[in-house]
């Protein structure tokens, strides 16, 4: 099973939305885990309740969702890191560590966007559905690329010949 994590900074608004929204999407097809992951977490906490609301009046319900913190643990072989904000790129490659730098990804870079996704935050219910909208379109996009090319995770999941190299010499 491949593996797709979306990190936002505190994993209570776009990553879970976008986790959500993916699973939704995907229907039955369990060949692809989705989950949601923060950057700066400090304690569990819930979804969001406006995305929480949005997500619900789309059909989609997060059952017992609480944000985690990213870590080394959530990487396998098969794990691409998609990022909604670019910008939190070194701070996810540092909880993941260098090794698994290669498989972090700005999930507008995958999906060719020039627009960042809005962060809702403190907005109204209406800037919420903006941003879903956004989210939905995006990763359509995001299931359309997985679909026309299905070997994007595991090609993020294999090593190149270099990377190869470099963990030969390492473990001499």
């Amino acid at each position: 099973m491949d593996r797709i994590i979306f990190v936002d900074r505190d994993a209570t608004v776009r990553a879970p939305m976008a986790c959500g929204i993916l699973k939704e999407l995907l229907g039955d097809d369990d060949s692809i885990e989705v989950m949601a992951r923060g950057i700066v977490v400090l304690f569990p906490e819930p979804i969001n309740q406006k995305a929480e609301a949005v997500l619900a009046s789309n059909g989609i319900h997060l059952e017992d969702y609480v944000s985690v913190a990213l870590s080394p643990e959530d990487i396998r072989k098969d794990t691409v890191v998609l990022l909604i904000e670019p910008s939190d790129r070194d701070k996810a490659i540092s909880m993941v560590g260098d090794e698994n730098a290669f498989r972090v990804r700005s999930l507008g870079e995958i999906c060719n966007e020039e627009l960042p996704i809005m962060d809702p935050y403190g907005g109204v219910v209406g800037t919420y559905g903006l941003c879903f909208e956004t989210l939905q379109n995006t990763i359509r996009k995001l299931l359309d690329i997985i679909w026309a090319d299905t070997v994007l995770i595991r090609e993020m999941g294999e090593t190149t010949g270099e990377e190869e190299n470099i963990n030969e010499r390492e473990e001499d």
